[in-house]
Formats: C-alpha cells, sequence, structure tokens
C-alpha cells in the first residue's frame, strides 16, 4: 500500500483570493488538491464549474483530484477534462449507466474514479473494479462541507481494501468526510491512502497549514 496521500479540499479555502490558497497548500505539503464540484440538484448546494477551476490550473503543478457531484455527469466530463482535471470521479449514485461515464473519463486520457455514497454498500463496485484507478468513500453524505465522520464507513473501506487487494490492481482508496486527525488515524488503519479534508487543512490561516497536513498523515 502505498503511503497516504493528503488533497485538501478547495471548497473550504477563502475564494476571495483562491490562487493564493492553492498555492498556500501545495507549498504546505498538499499530494492532491481535491475540487467538490456542487450542482444544488444531485447534492443540496451548489459551488462552482470548470471555469473555476482552470483559473487556479496555472498556479500548481500538484494533481487535480475532481470530485463531481453532479448529475447528469457525462455531459460535463469532457469540460473537466480541459479545464485541468488529472483524476475524474464519479458517483455510483449519479446515473443509470456509470461503466459508460467511467469508460468516458478514460478515452479522455484521465484517471477515472468512483464515488459511492455512505448507504451504499461496497459490494456495488463488483463489476466495476478493472475500470477504476480510484475509488472514493464518502464519510459524510455529500453536499456540505463540516459535516461529522459516519462511523460505519470504516467497515466500507475495510471492505474496499479486501477487494483492491484480490483485483491485484493499483487502486487508490480515499475518504472524504469529517477527517480530522483522529478518523485520519482510522481511516489510514482501515485501509486508505488517500484522505481528502477541507475543514481540518484550513483551520487556521495559511501559517497553520503545514501543520495540519502533517497532522492527518499522524
Amino acid at each position: 500500500m502505498q503511503p497516504v496521500r493528503i488533497a485538501p479540499s478547495i471548497l473550504s479555502a477563502d475564494f476571495s483570493k483562491l490562487g493564493e490558497e492553492v498555492r498556500a497548500i501545495d507549498k504546505a505539503g498538499a499530494d492532491w488538491i481535491h475540487i467538490d464540484v456542487m450542482d444544488g440538484h444531485f447534492v443540496p448546494n451548489i459551488s462552482f464549474g470548470p471555469a473555476v477551476m482552470k483559473s487556479v490550473r496555472g498556479v500548481t503543478t500538484k494533481p487535480f483530484d475532481v470530485h463531481l457531484m453532479i448529475s447528469p455527469v457525462d455531459a460535463y466530463l469532457d469540460a473537466f477534462a480541459e479545464a485541468g482535471a488529472d483524476c475524474i470521479t464519479v458517483h455510483y449514485e449519479a446515473g443509470p449507466h456509470i461503466h459508460r461515464s467511467l469508460q468516458h473519463i478514460k478515452s479522455l486520457g484521465k484517471r477515472a474514479g468512483i464515488v459511492i455514497c455512505p448507504g451504499t454498500p461496497a459490494k456495488m463496485l463488483d463489476y466495476l473494479m478493472d475500470m477504476v484507478d480510484l475509488v472514493l468513500v464518502m464519510s459524510v453524505n455529500p453536499g456540505f462541507g463540516g459535516q461529522s465522520f459516519i462511523p460505519s464507513q470504516l467497515k466500507k473501506i475495510s471492505a474496499i481494501r479486501t477487494m483492491i487487494e484480490k483485483s491485484g490492481r493499483a487502486i487508490d482508496l480515499e475518504v472524504d468526510g469529517g477527517v480530522d486527525a483522529e478518523w485520519a488515524k482510522r481511516c489510514i488503519e482501515a485501509g486508505a491512502d488517500a484522505l481528502v479534508a477541507g475543514t481540518s487543512v484550513f483551520r487556521g490561516g495559511p501559517d497553520h497549514y503545514a501543520a495540519n497536513i502533517a497532522a492527518l498523515r499522524g
């Protein structure tokens, strides 16, 4: 298993100076930049689209880890690819043809990720493991930052780690939602090797970002 990667979610950044915030988390040790895209339809909130993402693409060389909480999703895959996504992650629950969505992402030359909500069982991934480069486990219900981690998701993380090992493929296992230093430790113990964190990374301002990221690594 790879060393844990930390992917700060810019949803918790100060949007009045987004470019500066992305530079700051890059300098502080972020491995990936997590881009949470919400449409006000699939989830009860609206964040931003590909134009905003593209506006900060030039300030860092770190991979853009793009989590699309939108439905329907297929019509927007090209736009996010063109805006600079490195990995595009789509929800199992967001449409009827997830296999087609993953195929399209791969055809764009991007890493393909699949994300499942807290109420979606791990077994729903059974016939998709041969296509994905990343599995994202939501440890809160998607749509808002600052929520509390749902403990039952630790069991799911462990189950998916077993599935990944059996697949024989190099698949990242990422967790998103309520991840602070204590839950980070438990997620890593359960088998996660990538952690998304918004509130716990951006707390305290830029002078604290490096320490916040280090705390998540344990």
